[in-house]
């Protein structure tokens, strides 16, 4: 990164603006935290639901500070335990805190990205930055610069460039809530490794779990809308057994996403995905803007393994399969 890039950006975000910024998992539509009129501008470049709250990013507890009221012991071990890092704690909101961070609810989610340049722009900003994925609501969130310009104009979003994101989903949600502990988003960091650092029992997130995008009251986390991280083209989620009457359903193109060794006759196409845990969720954006580039009839992606308790990677696979259950339909 070059320093005049660096200086641009905060030049930009004391003026009000919006920079784009990568961090581990997804590149993030950066703003001022505590601007209200900075924290609708991005609302309104994403044309995100009022209801639906932003993550606000910090350097660690002491900018943490400024944007809360409520950080209990558990908080601070958390972010002791995974700061930076892909972890989104949520606790009650701090006063001087702008509604639209969020949505009107009374708690707000903070972390602590793992990214150098991430970080870099939070220490020579000086406060904190709310910090949603840099693409319009709804659709697939982007884990390249490109992905970030393929949605914005450079007049609207200044654009640091990091490089593709090492994580590729979004953070771990996690509700701290008086004596109730629980993840309202999975990602890599699962329940039970939340469970270990705390001692305590917390409840995971349902797989695909869905809020009712009717429903607008304020949502206490961000990514728990019904349809979310969609393609523009139809996407559905297919059962392995449904293979060939998938295959049948179409003269069409399908675009498949799978990863299983399989081949299609034409004129369908296979995105071969890794059978790895921890690289399917690397890849699973990028590939699906690969997918949706093509402009099939449809994409098909197969369902990941099932979620095996003695897995190690087995909570990773339930966040993927809860960004691809809100962003596909099932296969009928």
């Amino acid at each position: 990164m070059r320093h005049d890039d660096l200086a641009r950006a905060v030049e930009i975000l004391r003026a009000g603006g919006v920079v784009a910024f990568p961090t581990e998992t997804v590149y993030g539509l950066g703003a001022d935290a505590l601007s209200a009129n900075a924290v609708q501008r991005v609302y309104e470049l994403k044309g995100r639901p009022a209801h639906n709250p932003l993550i606000v990013h910090v350097t660690g507890r002491d900018m943490a500070a400024r944007v809360c009221s409520g950080w209990n012991d558990d908080a601070e071990s958390l972010a002791r335990a995974f700061w930076p890092g892909p972890l989104s704690i949520v606790v009650p909101r701090g006063p001087g805190l702008p509604d639209g961070v969020t949505g009107g609810g009374t708690t707000v989610a903070v972390r602590s990205p793992d990214h150098p340049m991430a970080l870099a722009l939070l220490f020579e900003f000086g406060g904190p930055l709310v910090g949603p994925s840099a693409n319009l609501s709804g659709r697939v969130s982007p884990t390249t610069a490109e992905h970030v310009r393929q949605s914005f104009s450079e007049e609207d979003v200044f654009v640091l460039d990091g490089g593709a994101c090492p994580t590729g989903i979004e953070s771990t949600v996690v509700l701290i809530d008086g004596q109730t502990i629980r993840v309202l988003r999975p990602g890599v960091i699962g329940a039970a490794q939340i469970a270990k650092v705390l001692r305590k029992l917390v409840e995971p997130a349902g797989s695909a779990a869905a809020v009712r995008t009717a429903d607008r009251a304020p949502l206490p986390s961000p990514g728990m809308l019904d349809t979310h991280y969609a393609p523009a083209c139809d996407a559905v989620l297919f059962e392995p057994h449904d293979y060939e009457r998938l295959l049948a359903s179409s003269r069409d193109v399908i675009v498949i996403l799978t990863h299983e060794p399989r081949s299609v006759p034409p004129p369908h196409r296979v995105l071969q995905m890794p059978a790895d845990a921890n690289r399917y969720a690397k890849e699973l954006y990028a590939t699906l803007r690969a997918a949706d580039e093509t402009k099939p009839s449809l994409i098909a992606v197969e369902r990941p393994p099932p979620a095996d308790p003695i897995n190690p990677d087995a909570e990773i696979w339930e966040a993927v399969l809860d960004r691809l259950a809100r962003a596909t339909r099932p296969f009928r």
